[in-house]
């Protein structure tokens, strides 16, 4: 009786490991195609000499990544992608908490905060750089408007060297922030009312339920929306190139932009690929060391 018990656990096994490779099978495909596959191709092509139309590509070994590691542009990149990781955490990721705080704690009279605030997450991130292009220009600008009729000049925000980045992150702060909100939102559904309800019957207001209970509840969700945001901000690219294009000089160059002008626009499809390497590689390793430490500690809620 017993080895036929075995025997039939055997065979139920068997066909749950034949369904569960059934339906596994497309999204495989799909992730060596769309995801692997590119990933090693460009690695290949990293050690070409090739313009991305030729027949006939110049195998060149790693001097396209020894090229990379003293390519001052790129890390100027870095550097901005950086920045702009470190300001859009320290930015949207509070916005979205107080914003989330507000509409969990006014109940139903919030929703057209919510309708409100959202609108910037379902417009395009194109069509955002085009609206904005137009509304910090230096003539005719909302920021230049506002200083005129202060008595002031024309401000140039994205022509300025020193301030375009800055411009730049504001807008994409801008455009993310809602997504966090409902981050949040999502988060607090996870807190019991029951922990507000006691907190209300031992004498804690909202502002101390909020930083003593909510909040540290929340940080599950929190590192998790500052993991987010730093693979978001690491590989950004379509907004940061229809407002200034990199521009003026490097001062808003993103990696993401310099290979997409070292590969479509000046035909470097090798040296091109060498920074899309470097740049999986090094989002790898700070995401890496990132969810390390956020993770290194457990809690217990």
């Amino acid at each position: 009786m017993k080895k036929g018990e075995s025997l039939l656990a055997q065979k139920r096994q068997k066909d749950t490991n034949r369904v569960a490779a059934i339906f596994l099978a497309p999204v495989v495909i799909l992730l060596v195609i769309y995801i692997f596959y590119p990933i090693l191709e460009t690695f290949r092509v990293s050690g070409f000499d090739w313009n991305g139309i030729s027949s006939n590509p110049k195998f060149i070994g790693l001097d396209n990544w020894a090229k990379l590691f003293q390519d001052e542009k790129f890390w100027t990149a870095f550097l901005n992608n950086i920045k702009v990781m470190i300001l859009s955490i320290l930015i949207q990721i509070p916005l979205g908490i107080a914003m989330a705080t507000f509409v969990e704690f006014a109940g139903k009279k919030s929703t057209i905060f919510k309708i409100l605030w959202f609108i910037p997450m379902l417009m395009s991130s194109v069509a955002i750089g085009f609206l904005f292009t137009y509304a910090l220009a230096t003539n005719g600008g909302i920021i230049s408007s506002i200083s005129q009729l202060l008595g002031g000049g024309n401000v140039d925000l994205l022509g300025n060297p020193k301030t375009a980045l800055y411009a730049v992150i504001g807008v994409i702060a801008w455009q993310f922030t809602p997504f966090y909100m409902v981050y949040c939102v999502a988060g607090y559904t996870n807190v019991s009312e029951e922990v507000y309800e006691a907190s209300v019957i031992d004498g804690a207001n909202k502002r101390q339920y909020f930083w003593h209970i909510a909040l540290p509840l929340l940080k599950p969700t929190i590192k998790s929306a500052a993991i987010l945001s730093m693979v978001g901000s690491l590989k950004y690219f379509d907004l940061v190139y229809v407002m200034t294009g990199g521009g003026p000089g490097s001062s808003t160059e993103l990696m993401a932009t310099y290979m997409y002008k070292l590969s479509f626009a000046q035909f470097n499809m090798g040296y091109g690929s060498a920074v899309a390497g470097g740049m999986f590689i090094l989002i790898s390793l700070i995401s890496l060391v990132t969810m390390r430490i956020l993770n290194g500690k457990k809690e217990d809620y």
